[in-house]
């Protein structure tokens, strides 16, 4: 296990190696506890090189080095269990061969060659190759690779790694598959899977006519459940050659699911391995957003073959530059193949849900950050979804014509290279890269201020830029649009300083610009920021008949979005004050709105949700109490509910989609009648919710029913849990399900249910998709984790010190709860810092420990 040196990696230290290791070949005799992995590396220097050459390793048990096929005398090495050191390489291109022993069923942080429930598996990003032998294990050397895999017995039956099967049989009584990777590719991207898998297989013909087989390996007898994705990968690889141009480049793409794993999903070249729960589906068993999510996910990792693969990261402090760009290619084809509209408010909201609140947070980074402590804990949300908003933004500020051919100018000058966020950024003309530079370098939310005026017939809107602390001012793309009695007006006219308008585009490049309409009968109703075209925050002044207004004169899915979470987040702000909201209006014009079949029922849907807690707990700013927060949110959406029950009404009683048609109109369908549900329930019709739970015929309406009656800490909540429990005992995903509804309940003692359901015979902190189910879910329950005795911060902060042993890194990702800590009361903040004081003195792993001490600095 890595420990904790307190060594910071700097960019600003980087240095190419000294040596390049032009071909790697791996022979692994597989076994679950010595593991033999000779790897043979061709080395050759950099010019002329005096130095030692230092591989990396990390808990090796070196058996053997030979040194061109010849025993290395151990005096000309040094091994230990983390490096390697050749001390007197040779002047000329040579071949090391080091062979290590290691024991994958011992192997409990899934990181490196591991084996659960049979199954062997490789996780290597960002540092996990070197757990399985030495190497140069970074991003910026490029390998091509030849693999030899050997298993034992019928248990082993699939035999899978990177690029084209060159051959397979049977060797000495053991099963052996040789796999060759033309593409040169980092250590991150190797990926070795071998186990009893069934498959379902398919056939794609690229734009060339190359036809390339496909497979998804799953559990034996869930092949059924593998269908969707495999449906996903197929239009996945299609889009991604009509709207990048991009073909697939092997003779085979496979994808393996399995129930231990870390991520989401890995991009390995050629050999993605995903956490099932991103491949299985049915709708008994999967709801309208496990859909989703596979198909997102599915995408985002096939289009890692190009933006991550072809072209990856020189450092991982380019992180962004895969991840960032590959998740804005995600985002395009949700949108393209689902609701381009709806698709923007869902990520609009994700990212003010997750990352304005950690860029708010003591865990806050820039996008391109220049130091880190631990590379595992920068797989955040900056780095993904604010990366992604990013390249959004060059999107916007060029247009689409300019972008494509900047991102064909991409692939074209480094194919086969690894780049960095300056190489990519220097494709992109008309681009001001140095002032756009600053979006990557430096961290926050910047905040934009609205001011309007008007009189004798002049509107004047003024916006004025705010950075984040320590940072500079940046071009802000804004869309703006303003609304008359008669429909939306013409800008073109409007006269403009300090920016520049095109179309419905002002491009804030200084701190201040303006806006004038002249001759104005009454005051426009402006819409700012459509699209949600910048992430920043919008600093305007309240104005409830401006944002009912804007529900039914705006076209913009998000500004419609937008403003109604401004009346709902007015309504909470009222009843935390101990106010009773007044929802008359808000609830009159929301009924309008969501039962108007000219808006998609996916949007309808989206409005009916009140903003979350977290969203309170932002608009509150500081010394929040966590009762009140729960009591408002609770008092609201039962206001919400009886304002609007006719609406409401009439939406749950409309006909429901056909229980097994995923597709994404039926999904909008079904989300638009169970939000209906949610609120009707918080009104006091839990009976509706509980007949649908009894008869619900799909996962979704069955699991929406069930949040519903939670939510209104209804009667029938635990007899409707169980019966659900007892239904699905033996499906592990639905399980994960029931654990995150039990977790978020805040009626009676949720910590004591966490701590019982920790007993469950299901639960197993070594299982990271139950942990988070559980655990994970208990630190967004708000009430309960920031219960003001601090039982909850101590809970969290003892059982993340548990896992630290076994699996670091999700016990790193559970205690990033506790970034919202700063906006609580001092009491509550100063029993956060004792519990994290205490784990701090427990904990061995740097993964946590660079986690506790960040959110300690801070404090």
């Amino acid at each position: 296990m890595r420990t904790d040196t307190g060594t910071t990696v700097r960019l600003e230290d980087y240095a190419p190696t000294l040596f390049d290791a032009k071909h790697v070949t791996l022979m692994i005799s597989l076994h679950p506890k010595a593991t033999v992995v000779r790897n043979s590396t061709d080395y050759a220097p950099r010019g002329v090189v005096d130095d030692p050459l230092v591989l990396e390793g990390d808990g090796l048990n070196l058996v053997a080095a030979d040194l061109n096929g010849a025993p290395l005398d151990p005096r000309a090495y040094e091994a230990s269990p983390d490096r390697f050191v050749l001390k007197n390489p040779p002047k000329k291109p040579f071949e090391l061969t080091l062979t290590t022993i290691v024991a994958p069923e011992d192997n409990t942080e899934l990181m490196g060659l591991y084996r659960s429930s049979g199954i062997y598996c490789t996780q290597c990003e960002a540092e996990g190759f070197r757990r399985i032998t030495y190497a140069y294990d970074r991003p910026d050397v490029l390998s091509t690779y030849d693999v030899w895999m050997l298993a034992d017995g019928p248990g082993e039956q699939v035999l899978l790694s990177n690029g084209n099967l060159v051959a397979e049989g049977q060797q000495d009584g053991r099963a052996y598959a040789q796999w060759h990777d033309p593409f040169p590719k980092p250590t991150y991207l190797f990926a070795l899977v071998a186990g009893a898998l069934g498959a379902v297989r398919d056939t794609f013909v690229t734009a060339s006519g190359r036809r390339v087989a496909l497979a998804i390996y799953v559990e034996p007898g869930k092949e059924a459940r593998a269908g969707y994705a495999m449906d996903a990968l197929k239009r996945s690889m299609a889009w991604d050659e009509e709207r990048f141009g991009r073909e697939y480049d092997l003779d085979v793409f496979n994808i393996v699911a399995v129930s231990d794993f870390n991520m989401g999903a890995m991009e390995n070249k050629g050999l993605n391995v995903f956490n099932d729960r991103y491949v299985l589906a049915d709708p008994a068993v999967a709801t309208d957003l496990d859909y989703a999510g596979i198909e997102a996910v599915i995408a985002h990792e096939y289009f890692h073959n190009w933006t991550g693969n072809r072209i990856t990261c020189r450092d991982w402090f380019q992180l962004c530059l895969k991840e960032g760009l590959t998740v804005f290619r995600d985002q395009e084809f949700t949108a393209d193949v689902r609701s381009r509209g709806v698709k923007r408010v869902q990520d609009a909201k994700r990212l003010r849900l997750a990352q304005f609140r950690e860029d708010a947070s003591p865990l806050r980074h820039p996008v391109r950050p220049s130091t880190y402590d631990e590379i595992s804990n920068l797989y955040t949300a900056t780095v993904y979804e604010k990366g992604a908003e990013l390249v959004r933004m060059i999107h916007t500020l060029i247009g689409e014509a300019a972008f494509r051919k900047s991102m064909d100018t991409y692939f074209d000058r480094f194919d086969g290279t690894a780049a960095t966020v300056e190489d990519f950024l220097s494709c992109f003309a008309p681009l001001d890269v140095n002032a756009f530079m600053a979006w990557y370098q430096e961290p926050g939310t910047p905040k934009v201020a609205v001011e309007e005026d008007f009189a004798d017939g002049v509107a004047t809107i003024t916006l004025t830029q705010h950075p984040a602390p320590s940072a500079t001012v940046k071009p802000v793309p804004i869309r703006i649009a303003a609304f008359g009695d008669s429909g939306q007006l013409d800008l073109s006219a409007a006269k403009v300083k300090g920016a520049e308008l095109d179309g419905d585009l002002l491009v804030l490049k200084g701190e201040t610009a303006s806006l004038t309409l002249r001759d104005q009968g009454a005051a426009p109703i402006v819409s700012v920021l459509r699209a949600f075209s910048a992430p920043v925050i919008l600093e305007r002044a309240d104005a409830p008949a401006r944002d009912i207004a804007l529900l039914t004169r705006e076209s913009d899915p998000f500004s419609i979005w937008d403003a109604a979470q401004r009346l709902l987040i007015g309504a909470l702000l009222s009843a935390y004050a101990g106010d009773e909201p007044d929802l008359a209006a808000t609830g009159e014009a929301l009924s309008a709105v969501v039962t108007d079949d000219a808006h998609e029922a996916a949007l309808r849907a989206l409005l009916l949700e009140v903003p979350s807690r977290f969203t309170l707990i932002e608009a509150i700013g500081t010394d929040v109490d966590a009762d009140k927060v729960d009591a408002a949110h609770r008092t609201v959406s039962t206001a919400l509910g009886k304002a609007m029950q006719p609406a409401l009404t009439a939406l749950h009683d409309a006909p429901a989609p056909a229980a097994d048609d995923v597709s994404a109109g039926a999904a909008g369908a079904r989300a638009l009648r169970n939000c209906a549900l949610t609120l009707l329930a918080a009104a006091g019709d839990t009976a509706r919710a509980a007949k649908q739970a009894d008869e619900a015929g799909n996962m979704t309406d069955r699991l929406a029913a069930l949040g519903a009656l939670a939510g209104a800490r209804a009667d029938e909540t635990d007899a409707a849990l169980e019966t659900f429990h007892d239904a699905f005992s033996h499906e592990a995903l639905v399980l994960d399900k029931y654990f995150a509804l039990q977790a978020l309940r805040g009626d009676g003692d949720p910590k004591a249910r966490v701590e019982g359901l920790m007993a469950h015979p299901a639960f197993s902190l070594s299982n990271p998709n139950r942990t988070r189910s559980l655990i994970g879910a208990f630190s967004q329950n708000v009430a309960a984790f920031h219960a003001a005795d601090g039982s909850g911060y101590r809970f969290l902060a003892e059982t993340a010190a548990k896992l630290d042993a076994q699996n670091p890194q999700v016990a790193a990702r559970l205690l990033t709860a506790f970034g919202d800590v700063r906006r609580f009361d001092p009491a509550r903040r100063s029993a956060a810092k004792a519990a994290l004081e205490a784990t701090f003195a427990k904990v061995k792993s740097s993964d946590v420990a660079d986690i506790v001490r960040r959110l300690l600095s801070a404090n």
